[in-house]
């Protein structure tokens, strides 16, 4: 499987649930609260390959996902594996048997959206360094959905939300750690 993404900011979350809903998306998955561990070996190796080891809790599933290498043109591109897992706890600790570290945790709620017969999806992520929808699906989609939405290519962002954290406390001088809510 290979995705190819982009996410926008977003200013006001209901002008933007209005929007897209004259669009013709229709709320596809209710609001849900997630939970994301990312893992690497303790070298960094994974991480320093561009490449992502991922474990998301979201409601009682768990999904397991692997990340390769981006290209980034105006959109990001990966390769993107990912298996359901059914014992959250038991995938821990066997990431911890085999050498794997959590480096990274991140929360967020996420809404989905689609339209009948569409091949993409739009998210709405609530973080706690703000709300950005993400598009996923063909370039080509994701460039008429972001204009039909009111955005242009200017303000695609191809950043995971682990960058766009630690630039979120570069500019306001806070030490990072983990993305989660208070």
């Amino acid at each position: 499987m290979v995705e190819t993404e982009v996410k926008l900011p977003v200013d006001d979350v209901a002008q933007i649930r209005k929007i897209l809903s004259n669009a013709g998306f229709e709320e596809v998955v209710q609001r849900l609260f997630e939970v994301n561990c990312v893992y690497d070996r303790p070298s960094g190796e994974i991480r320093a390959r561009g490449e992502l080891l991922r474990v998301r809790r979201v409601a009682r599933e768990t999904v397991m996902t692997f990340k390769g290498k981006a290209q980034i043109t105006s959109h990001k591109t990966r390769e993107e594996l990912e298996i359901r897992i059914s014992d959250y706890e038991t995938c821990k600790l066997i990431l911890d048997r085999l050498g794997f570290v959590r480096i990274f945790r991140y929360e967020k709620y996420r809404t989905e959206f689609r339209r009948p017969d569409d091949m993409g999806v739009v998210m709405l992520d609530e973080t706690p360094i703000g709300t950005f929808l993400e598009l996923e699906g063909k370039a080509s989609w994701i460039d008429q959905v972001a204009e039909t939405l009111g955005y242009p290519a200017s303000q695609y962002i191809t950043a995971s939300y682990g960058a766009l954290y630690l630039e979120y406390c570069r500019t306001r001088t806070v030490v990072p750690e983990d993305m989660v809510f208070s």
